[in-house]
């Protein structure tokens, strides 16, 4: 009977670990925002009603809000989070952050992220929140973190600028930023949030150098395999802004990727191409579709049963351009793979 007892407790233990594996994610989403106006660029924006519709959704379907630096820490080190896990961010720091973001949020008792440009503060510019205002919102849990000096393209060279000349500048605009937030709130994150979501090689090599994760603006979910130099987040303003199409958004997990290959995400091939090898293949093969933003669907090439290599079958227009791959999960039914690759097509 001892034995018996003993072997049920054993059972009992066993079936309650896997509960809990089975609770737990090794990915998670990331939402963006700008403006929760109705007076300013719907492009950027949400009102207050659409807001609301979005945090009483990720209330009521049993979502995990957490802080984004629990969020990266987790996954950067590799460790697990709750199922349906994200976090919420804001770019630019406009005022209407304070005015009308921060009271709705705080009524869910939901942690948020703001990235700003801290020469923008401190030339006092009207649309931006002051450092007081900062202040006052980090003492009530708000992150502020950086999102360059006055939100330049980063990635961009000036007239005559040397390679050196370039990596100097834009190396002293990323830790004068950092150093002014650490000064005016005392928050020191190793975040870098990219103007325009904006990146090449060569900046994601100079923020990893400074011991920064880079974030950008394409959408998709972020797991323990992402490229920390290149974090991605759904934005969720403006057109972006439909709950129907974001509850699918919202439920997304990342693709486990081994490598991602491809020769530069700011580029003048107007065809570019990007393969992705993944560890594992949670889903079927003939399901994983990619889309070419403008365009329609991409061409696909299974290069192995784990490499497949994807490229627009048009010619991308100049200006910003993205391949969005998603898969359903064999797994989870009804959730899906999301995988995002920006491009900026130059002249």
């Amino acid at each position: 009977m001892l034995r018996f007892m003993a072997f049920k407790k054993l059972i009992q233990h066993i079936i309650f670990g896997l509960a809990l594996f089975s609770a737990n994610s090794w990915s998670a989403v990331i939402l963006q925002y700008h403006h929760v106006s109705e007076k300013l660029p719907a492009v950027t924006s949400v009102s207050e009603e659409t807001f609301k519709s979005h945090l009483n959704h990720i209330k009521e379907h049993g979502f995990s809000v957490i802080p984004l630096p629990h969020l990266l820490d987790s996954l950067k080190s590799g460790k697990s989070l709750a199922e349906k896990t994200l976090a919420i961010t804001f770019d630019d720091g406009y005022e209407n952050n304070i005015t009308a973001a921060a009271p709705i949020l705080e009524s869910f008792v939901f942690p948020y992220t703001i990235f700003v440009n801290p020469q923008l503060i401190d030339e006092k510019k009207s649309y931006v929140m002051t450092w007081d205002e900062l202040r006052a919102l980090a003492k009530r849990g708000a992150i502020i973190a950086n999102h360059s000096a006055k939100h330049d393209y980063l990635h961009l060279k000036l007239k005559d600028e040397t390679a050196a000349q370039w990596r100097a500048r834009v190396e002293h605009d990323i830790r004068w930023s950092q150093q002014r937030i650490k000064e005016e709130i005392g928050h020191d994150y190793p975040y870098l949030a990219y103007p325009y979501g904006e990146f090449n090689h060569e900046l994601q090599k100079l923020v990893a150098e400074i011991g920064l994760i880079g974030i950008g603006q394409h959408s998709g979910a972020v797991g323990i395999s992402s490229d920390f130099t290149r974090i991605a987040r759904f934005p969720a303003s403006g057109n972006y802004s439909n709950l129907e199409t974001l509850k699918t958004k919202l439920e997304t997990k990342a693709f486990s990727l081994q490598k991602l290959e491809y020769l530069d995400s700011v580029t003048n091939n107007k065809t570019p191409a990007i393969t992705l090898h993944f560890n594992n293949k949670d889903f079927h093969q003939s399901q994983f579709a990619c889309y070419v933003s403008g365009v329609g669907q991409a061409e696909l090439t299974w290069l192995s049963e784990t490499s497949v290599r994807i490229q627009t079958p048009k010619a991308l227009s100049i200006g910003r351009s993205r391949y969005n791959c998603t898969a359903p999960s064999i797994k989870d039914t009804g959730r899906y793979y999301w995988f995002s690759q920006p491009w900026v097509i130059e002249k």
